[in-house]
């Protein structure tokens, strides 16, 4: 966990419609999560994975990202069999999973409907995106999962993302020196459809690691 001052407040009104979601899915399930999820990792990270936001019944109902739903699953023994996690990944914050060099974070911490933030939201919650991964000390190397991690995370660096085309495996340098990489993301629909296959995933993250080497 990075500094508590780049985590949005539990409380977080930046965006009305999130916060009234929240608030409904308390109502309906008072033993979940349901507020905005934290990042999860090392703080001397030196690779952080930027996903879109909390899965409905993964992060929002256990607090971690990626935990408790088909997406997490991949991303997990992904990055185990680059070596970068301890523990094995057990869908539950209560695991013991850690990781080791790399953090998760979402470039909208509260569940949308649907699992679709609108632009508004994730314009509001890019403030704290930034100030995180430059809390990061040991930072070279960022892989966005989707379009919208991809177009947030050049934004909070100053870039218009028209002039960094996404693609699955597309390597970026961003100001400052840092490394972009683009990734499909691991949704069940891109896993289901065959748009994204394991070893299409495995491969971005063997490449960070040997990018860093």
């Amino acid at each position: 966990m990075t500094e508590a001052s780049t985590e949005p407040p539990p409380d977080c009104a930046l965006c009305p419609r999130l916060a009234d979601f929240r608030t409904e899915r308390r109502r309906a399930h008072p033993d979940w999560f349901n507020a905005p999820v934290p990042s999860f990792g090392d703080p001397d990270a030196w690779l952080a994975v930027v996903g879109l936001a909390p899965g409905l019944t993964g992060a929002n109902r256990t607090g971690r990202p990626f935990t408790g739903d088909h997406a997490g699953g991949l991303l997990y023994e992904t990055l185990g069999k680059v070596g970068m996690t301890a523990g094995a990944y057990g869908g539950d914050i209560g695991d013991g999973l850690t990781l080791e060099g790399a953090i998760i974070l979402n470039a909208v911490r509260c569940v949308p409907p649907q699992n679709k933030p609108v632009a508004a939201e994730i314009n509001a919650c890019r403030r704290f995106l930034l100030p995180e991964l430059d809390a990061l000390p040991k930072l070279t190397t960022i892989v966005a999962l989707g379009t919208i991690a991809h177009a947030s995370i050049l934004r909070a660096h100053g870039e218009t993302p028209g002039r960094y085309k996404f693609g699955h495996g597309a390597e970026h340098r961003l100001p400052g020196g840092r490394l972009l990489i683009d990734s499909y993301h691991c949704s069940r629909y891109n896993q289901n459809t065959g748009r994204l296959t394991d070893a299409m995933f495995e491969a971005v993250f063997a490449r960070a690691v040997e990018l860093r080497g």
